[in-house]
């Protein structure tokens, strides 16, 4: 499932390449605190040629990665991404960023050590992308500090440890990735309570354990992509007739629950994966009244009787009921 700070990065690099558009009245607003901070951030990473712009002798609004606010000229948007010749840790010198909205260290391969609490500092942040990098150490509970964040995320780095549950206390989150680390324990039960628009939670590939919490029956979910962990139970909560769920993707986990009275989203519904777990029943004839199902998988599991015709389903090949108990019907052998 495509992580929403993915869908949102090119429309955030596109946004920061503006910064070389802005006309010199624009640019001599940078601000003195603001340049200062930017020059520590360079030498914090070894003065590598991405920064090859960041010279004091210009107005750091027109730096390269660098967005400000046409009006103070404070800066909002730091956007540092794909360069494997920037290597070092996150510098603490960001925290002297004010007035910072957006913070994007992407694809950086050589970017290592845990991320400092300094990043806790910026009390105007919005999004938070630190992902396709080599950081470790936990996912810090300070981020709670962060209370103006709607988007994290952490995704495809060596973050070990639990997810805190101090991010629950985070009023307006919207949209959580952690996935591709190497987190543990349970799922926090008070995530997204306070949601105003649907969630994205993006948890995928770590080795997470226990029960979906009951909470979560209670939110409205976009996205959930919870696969290749080792979560048990049931996971229906999920599920439901008037929901906004679009994706959801449970696959290669331990789930355990009877798919028969589940009853699936109607109006937004596109991928439903559930793909090696050990899930019983049959599949309900209801699943075929969701107009827009593009992806549906139930192989590996322990499923039962015909598989219902009409709908979407016919676009679907044996490939996505294999190795059950006793599916049978088209595309797999008839029924007896």
């Amino acid at each position: 499932m495509a992580s929403t700070a993915t869908l949102l990065l090119p429309l955030l690099l596109s946004t920061t390449c503006f910064a070389f558009l802005f006309s010199p009245a624009t640019a001599a607003l940078c601000n003195s605190d603001d340049k200062r901070a930017l020059l520590a951030i360079k030498a914090a990473f070894n003065n590598a040629y991405h920064f090859a712009s960041w010279v004091p002798s210009t107005g750091c609004c027109a730096w390269y990665d660098v967005d400000c606010d046409v009006n103070t000229g404070r800066v909002t948007g730091l956007s540092i991404f794909q360069d494997a010749n920037i290597t070092g840790t996150i510098p603490t010198a960001i925290a002297s960023l004010p007035y910072l909205r957006i913070l994007v260290l992407h694809h950086l391969p050589g970017l290592t050590g845990p991320i400092p609490s300094a990043i806790g500092n910026l009390p105007h942040l919005v999004q938070l992308t630190i992902s396709f990098n080599s950081v470790s150490g936990p996912v810090p509970s300070f981020l709670s500090s962060l209370q103006s964040l709607t988007l994290l995320d952490l995704s495809f780095n060596s973050l070990s440890g639990s997810i805190p549950a101090s991010l629950s206390l985070i009023p307006n989150l919207i949209s959580i990735d952690i996935s591709r680390n190497h987190l543990t324990g349970p799922l926090p039960p008070a995530l997204f309570q306070n949601a105003s628009q649907p969630a994205y939670l993006r948890l995928s590939h770590n080795n997470l354990s226990g029960e979906i919490p009951a909470s979560y029956s209670g939110i409205n979910f976009a996205q959930v992509d919870l696969s290749r962990n080792k979560l048990t139970g049931d996971a229906k909560l999920l599920f439901g007739r008037e929901k906004q769920l679009q994706q959801v993707d449970l696959s290669r986990n331990m789930f355990q629950f009877d798919l028969s009275n589940v009853v699936f989203p109607e109006s937004e519904l596109i991928l439903v994966d559930l793909n090696h777990n050990m899930i019983f029943g049959s599949i309900p004839q209801q699943i075929t009244n969701v107009p827009n199902l593009q992806f549906f998988n139930v192989s590996y599991n322990r499923l039962c009787g015909p598989i219902p015709t009409g709908g979407q389903l016919a676009r679907f090949d044996s490939y996505n009921y294999l190795h059950n108990k006793c599916l049978c019907g088209t595309p797999l052998p008839p029924c007896n």
